[in-house]
């Protein structure tokens, strides 16, 4: 049984769920050829971001993405799990980095995927390997994605 669950749950920043639900799903069952997976994705503020870290990872402050993994990647082939992205922290980031916030948002959301996957990087040549695949993730789903559109645009008043 394949389950994405996707949810908004900040106000800073419009974003479309159902476009990155198809960055997620096509992400998942195409590029990493993912047969099962339960998966919860959640973009979040600043605050909630830095109370999640504090609270399960006892470190200080926002962080980008966090992942939370329930099964083991080695223990089956389904993956299941929930990625934390901050829209904020993707704002902040984004100049810095010569990118736009939808492509951060997308940066994160294929970073937590491989976690999912069993890509750690608490190691140099760990980091260096799940970011070579996570720049071809990136690379790819930008082509086949018009990720500037993950931006809902406020509504102008017409008086």
């Amino acid at each position: 049984m394949n389950e994405l669950v996707l949810r908004n749950c900040q106000r800073i920043q419009g974003i479309k769920l159902p476009l990155l639900r198809q960055m997620a799903r096509h992400l998942l069952t195409e590029l990493l050829q993912t047969a099962q997976f339960e998966i919860g994705i959640y973009v979040v503020s600043a605050s909630e971001m830095a109370r999640l870290n504090e609270t399960f990872l006892k470190h200080p402050g926002s962080t980008d993405v966090i992942t939370f993994q329930y099964d083991p990647p080695a223990a089956s082939p389904s993956i299941h799990g929930e990625i934390f992205i901050s829209i904020e922290d993707a704002m902040k980031q984004a100049t810095p980095f010569r990118t736009s916030w939808q492509a951060e948002v997308l940066r994160y959301l294929v970073h937590g995927v491989l976690h999912l996957k069993g890509f750690d990087d608490t190691t140099a040549s760990a980091r260096k390997a799940m970011k070579r695949q996570e720049n071809r993730l990136v690379g790819q789903l930008a082509r086949m994605f018009p990720v500037r559109d993950l931006e809902i645009k406020p509504r102008k008043f017409r008086g």
